[in-house]
C-alpha cells in the first residue's frame, strides 16, 4: 500500500485535542487495510516526527434514523479504522495549518 493512501484525515474532536495536549497522542482516520508499520511510516514521512507508539481500532458502522415530513428516513454511517499515534517527547504535529 502506498504511503499516500494510508492516511485519510486527522480526527479533530475535543477528546482528541485533550489527548494531544496531555499525552502527545494524535488521532487519524486511516485506510482499513493499513497496518501499524505502514501508519508509522506514513506519519513520520508526512509530518517529520518520531512515532513512539501506534494503537488502532475499527470503529463499527452506525444506523442513523430521523423523522421528517415525508416519513421516517433510515441510513447507515460507514465503519472506519482509527489510529492513535503517540509521538516522541518534545515533538508535536501542527494539524491546523494543513486544513
Amino acid at each position: 500500500m502506498k504511503l499516500s493512501e494510508v492516511l485519510i484525515k486527522p480526527i479533530l474532536t475535543e477528546k482528541a485535542n485533550g489527548q494531544q495536549e496531555k499525552l502527545r497522542r494524535y488521532a487519524f482516520k486511516v485506510a482499513r487495510k493499513a497496518n501499524k508499520l505502514e501508519i508509522k511510516k506514513a506519519i513520520e514521512n508526512f509530518y517529520g516526527v518520531t512515532v513512539m507508539d501506534v494503537n488502532t481500532a475499527v470503529v463499527p458502522a452506525k444506523t442513523k434514523a430521523r423523522s421528517t415530513k415525508s416519513g421516517f428516513i433510515v441510513g447507515r454511517k460507514p465503519a472506519y479504522k482509527k489510529a492513535m499515534v503517540t509521538v516522541a517527547e518534545g515533538e508535536t504535529i501542527d494539524l491546523y495549518t494543513t486544513i
